[in-house]
């Protein structure tokens, strides 16, 4: 292991292969908790061995096989022993556990997550348990990150997450994909999560990196095997288009410094113009689906407005009002609400969406939500209250939990405060 931090090694190994390992033992025990367990078992064998003997050449088949080896002991040690051990299947029983990454792990991956988020969405479960249980399996998103996403408590969170792996537990689905019309009633959720899932890698709402590529690229394969499964989705389709669109731009979106960079100082040659072509086809697809696009198509007709903008000025923000109207009347969340002043503010000017924002900033759903503030703050420097837009973009890093958020912030501030005096009186503006 070369790096001087093992730990920071394996936990972005963890992050990447923690999906898939939890999947594939989820189909071997049947039992997601148990998968859960065993994982982690995996996790501190590894933490244990990996800083002094390095990292093996296939990380992800060396933590499955680890797994199954907990596995077998764990099942030895039961009361139903010859049961469970003839439901794992031959080749476990064996014992012969050297890691065939390219014939066995790698091979099964791909369903295997795909089994794990309609089994952690399925209808017995809320629908807003549904989306934090598959947050947490399928994105490795932690707890505190799944609350920042839905605007909640901590504590709420994870009682949520206790509750729905208990709920699983007793009443064992099975791991599978399922027939059509069971699969349609969890479609939504899967779509949500997914969505989620790329959120957080494309806006990180904690750590020291603006974008954490691994849980975008995941996220987009999923939303690719999702469209293989239901082809007939629209709104499969429409996600898949917006993901594309969206990661289009993410070489553009960090500096070298990796530091964020906002949308209208984008360097647009660094946008990937083969993803582009491919979110404009799947957006195309969406559309020839249904004449009533869904949340999904929708942001993805958004983003299309902006990735055939050459440039800054180019950008068709009536269209995007409108799309945004579209939206809300399907999904009236504050966030859209939020998400559709900015494009009124584009389209209108700054004045027109300040009361638009001001009304949303009361709402107790957005009392934590940095992005208030800071859309208030940029409405007021356009307007060309320094003073005020400073005070907002202080308030706006004090809420964010992402360093490299917060650090942007308080400079956007550093550049508007008023000059301090150095004689002790005020200084004029």
């Amino acid at each position: 292991m070369t790096t001087a931090d093992p730990h920071a090694t394996i936990d972005a190994i963890w992050r990447t292969e923690a999906p898939k390992i939890i999947g594939g033992l989820t189909r071997l025990v049947r039992d997601l908790a148990t998968a859960e367990d065993l994982a982690h078992d995996a996790l501190v064998a590894a933490l244990e061995q990996w800083p002094s003997e390095g990292v093996p050449a296939k990380p992800g088949a060396w933590l499955m096989a680890t797994a199954k080896h907990r596995a077998i002991d764990r099942i030895r040690r039961s009361a139903t022993f010859a049961r469970k051990l003839e439901a794992l299947g031959a080749e476990i029983a064996t014992g012969a556990w050297t890691p065939r990454p390219d014939d066995v792990f790698d091979d099964m991956v791909q369903d295997d997550v795909l089994r794990l988020v309609f089994m952690a969405c399925h209808p017995m479960l809320a629908a807003d348990a549904r989306v934090a249980l598959t947050l947490r399996f399928v994105g490795g998103l932690t707890t505190a990150e799944i609350a920042r996403a839905y605007l909640v408590p901590e504590a709420t969170m994870a009682q949520r997450l206790v509750r729905a792996k208990k709920r699983l537990a007793r009443e064992r689905p099975p791991f599978e994909l399922p027939a059509a019309p069971e699969r349609q009633a969890r479609m939504a959720s899967v779509l949500d999560v997914i969505y989620l899932v790329f959120n957080e890698g494309y806006a990180a709402t904690s750590g020291g990196h603006v974008v954490r590529r691994g849980l975008c690229d995941e996220a987009r394969r999923l939303a690719r095997l999702l469209v293989e499964v239901a082809p007939a989705e629209a709104e499969a389709h429409g996600l898949a288009a917006l993901l594309d669109l969206q990661a289009s731009r993410l070489d553009a979106r960090v500096d070298a410094d990796g530091a964020p960079v906002l949308l209208p100082a984008q360097d647009r040659t660094r946008w990937d113009a083969a993803l582009i072509r491919a979110g404009l086809a799947s957006l195309d697809a969406a559309r020839h689906l249904t004449d009533r696009p869904g949340v999904y198509t929708l942001q993805a007709a958004i983003a299309a407005c902006h990735a055939r903008a050459a440039t800054p000025a180019d950008t068709d923000w009536a269209a995007i009002v409108i799309h945004y109207a579209a939206l809300f009347a399907l999904d009236p969340s504050p966030v859209v609400a939020l998400n559709g002043a900015v494009a009124v503010g584009m389209a209108e000017g700054p004045a027109a969406a300040l009361p638009i924002v001001d009304a949303l900033a009361a709402d107790p759903a957005l009392r934590g939500y940095h992005y208030v503030p800071a859309v208030r703050a940029d409405l007021l420097r356009r307007l060309g209250c320094a003073a005020e837009a400073a005070a907002e973009f202080t308030r706006a890093a004090a809420l964010t939990a992402n360093e490299r958020e917060r650090a942007q912030l308080l400079a956007e501030a550093a550049r508007l405060a008023p000059p301090r005096a150095t004689d002790g009186s005020a200084a004029t503006s």
